[in-house]
């Protein structure tokens, strides 16, 4: 492995795990992280939750799952290139949409319209309470016990009252600092990854066209070069060609954009990381081109009529499950009406972020659905 830049996180200058552990063996600490990741209930459900398309309407959609492998192997590529800890930004990456609801945004929007008296709800934070608190696996703690750096990370956007309630992982928020370069890099993974795959999503279900994305600069340039080498190439396999070459562009600008931020800035400790600018950015022309791809998809993907009403019933199905379970907390599983006797609104949450899209229909239908003969 590269020897890691002396601004990398690294298990000397990690301010390590709230209950203290015995050092592991034949890994390192972000590995473990990774590994308790994996092993998680959460990660295993992200196998059926979905980004744009419910998880029934088609097999080959990206789902929660693999959009978190995708982002974990361009954070690996990118850390590598920039001698940074591979392994947390890794975790970070497969961490991030734990505590995402079913149904994508639509759900994370009709949750957080559910929770508005009650604190909200935003993924981000519900990612981090999966790790602090809900997975029950190991016999000394709740939750995952994961490393600060790797908790730091998953929070990538937070305000300012629900940091104070957070300490010490909430206090950048309030400092105005900045996270390690691991974080900033997942982050901008993430990004690459779901902005690309839904090119690929959207056109593979017909939402949006190739003559469409023509007008898209990041797209078209890579069109061109791709029909211009071969033109008699299958469509299906343009698709796919132009989409590498754009995520191949996104990386590599990442990249050396990153690498000058760094060298002007010149970090010599994570601390001066954290007290630095954001170092891990595009140039400003691949930034108006990442910025134009996403509002195109705003535009001609997310609010497509057929998004919006897969929405709108995902939207019901939340809607109606938290509201007869609030009335009634006796409806929900054993393992949450404790939970519901200290805070009703957050457990009704809990259970429901946690549920896959095919989970939650199913549920909704148990509960709501006449039947005959019943």
């Amino acid at each position: 492995m590269t020897d890691l830049a002396p601004y990398a996180v690294t298990g000397n200058n990690s301010r390590g795990r709230k209950i203290i552990e015995d050092a592991p063996q034949g890994r390192s600490e972000f590995q473990r992280d990774r590994d308790r990741i994996i092993h998680s209930g959460a990660f295993r459900r992200l196998e059926y939750k979905t980004q744009v398309f419910v998880n029934h309407e088609g097999d080959l959609f990206r789902t929660r799952l693999t959009h978190s492998i995708e982002v974990a192997q361009i954070a690996r590529s990118i850390a590598r290139h920039l001698c940074l800890n591979e392994d947390l930004a890794e975790a970070i990456s497969l961490a991030h949409d734990l505590g995402h609801t079913p149904f994508g945004h639509a759900g994370q929007d009709a949750l957080n319209a559910c929770m508005k008296t009650y604190g909200g709800f935003e993924h981000n934070l519900q990612s981090l309470r999966v790790v602090d608190k809900l997975e029950e696996r190991y016999a000394a703690f709740d939750g995952l016990n994961l490393c600060f750096e790797t908790r730091e990370g998953i929070l990538k956007h937070c305000s300012a009252d629900n940091a104070a309630r957070l300490g010490e992982v909430g206090e950048r928020f309030l400092n105005n600092r900045r996270p390690s370069l691991e974080a900033q890099v997942a982050n901008l993974a993430d990004e690459i990854a779901y902005n690309n795959h839904d090119v690929d999503d959207g056109l593979r279900s017909g939402l949006v066209t190739l003559e469409q994305l023509e007008t898209v600069p990041l797209v078209a340039n890579h069109l061109n070069e791709v029909r211009h080498a071969y033109p008699d190439l299958p469509e299906r396999r343009v698709v796919h060609e132009t989409v590498r070459r754009m995520i191949n562009t996104l990386v590599m600008d990442l990249i050396r954009r990153s690498e000058s931020n760094i060298s002007t800035q010149s970090p010599a400790t994570l601390d001066e990381v954290r007290s630095a600018p954001v170092l891990i950015t595009y140039s400003p022309e691949i930034n108006d081109q990442q910025r134009a791809l996403k509002g195109f998809l705003r535009t001609h993907l997310y609010r497509h009529y057929r998004v919006l009403r897969m929405s709108a019933k995902a939207q019901r199905i939340i809607s109606d499950l938290f509201g007869i379970f609030m009335a009634d907390s006796r409806l929900l599983p054993p393992q949450f009406q404790h939970p519901a006797e200290q805070d009703r609104a957050r457990a009704v949450a809990d259970y429901i972020a946690g549920m896959t899209d095919r989970y939650a229909i199913r549920e909704h239908r148990r509960i709501f659905a006449v039947e005959e003969g019943v």
